[in-house]
């Protein structure tokens, strides 16, 4: 393998706004200017702080409409373990929520959590937009805004706990602990019927 593939392997390289007139260093290979790791946002976070995780990835099926029993089914994992995140707005304000695949946001929970009123699902563009992630992939971690996260504390009972690594198909299992500080997020009984 040359130079070049490794370095493609490895990294992902975010050029400069002036690398037009830059010119590739010895052997083709680009200057490593502003190189960063691949991944998704949440995996670089994790990695960059060094918590311990595991990636659990599974064939996603692009005509699944319930993502998180999706992955609890393909990966064989009990679906109160597996968390999926939501996003809502609470009085105007985006809110992330990570509840458990087995239960429903409780949205008036929620809303007395964050000290609000109204509290309804946040418009799907606007969470997409807010965190950077698509439907179905969206992740409580490495959002591209700052959002106050509240976890459900039934995540508090188990290990290890599994969310969304970024992208349909790429569960990421961590500590509960882990998540929590990793986001600033509030631990709170804002699931029902899980």
């Amino acid at each position: 393998m040359d130079g070049a593939a490794v370095l493609a392997s490895t990294t992902m390289i975010v050029l400069p706004s002036f690398w037009g007139r830059n010119r590739p260093g010895p052997c083709g290979i680009p200057r490593r200017v502003g190189a960063v790791a691949t991944g998704t946002p949440a995996t670089v976070l994790l990695a960059r702080q060094k918590v311990a995780h595991t990636l659990h990835p599974y064939a996603h099926d692009p005509r699944a409409e319930a993502f998180g029993d999706e992955a609890a089914a393909a990966l064989g994992i009990a679906p109160q373990r597996i968390f999926k995140t939501l996003i809502a707005t609470i009085d105007g304000r985006l809110v992330c929520t990570v509840v458990p695949v087995a239960g429903r946001l409780d949205l008036k929970a929620l809303a007395a959590v964050v000290g609000g009123k109204r509290a309804a699902m946040a418009e799907p563009g606007a969470a997409q937009r807010a965190t950077g992630y698509v439907l179905g992939g969206i992740s409580p971690l490495g959002h591209k805004s700052r959002l106050p996260v509240v976890v459900d504390a039934s995540a508090q009972q188990f290990p290890t706990v599994f969310v969304s690594a970024g992208q349909r198909g790429l569960q990421v299992e961590l500590a509960p602990a882990d998540l929590v500080r990793l986001t600033s997020a509030r631990c709170a009984p804002i699931a029902s019927g899980s």
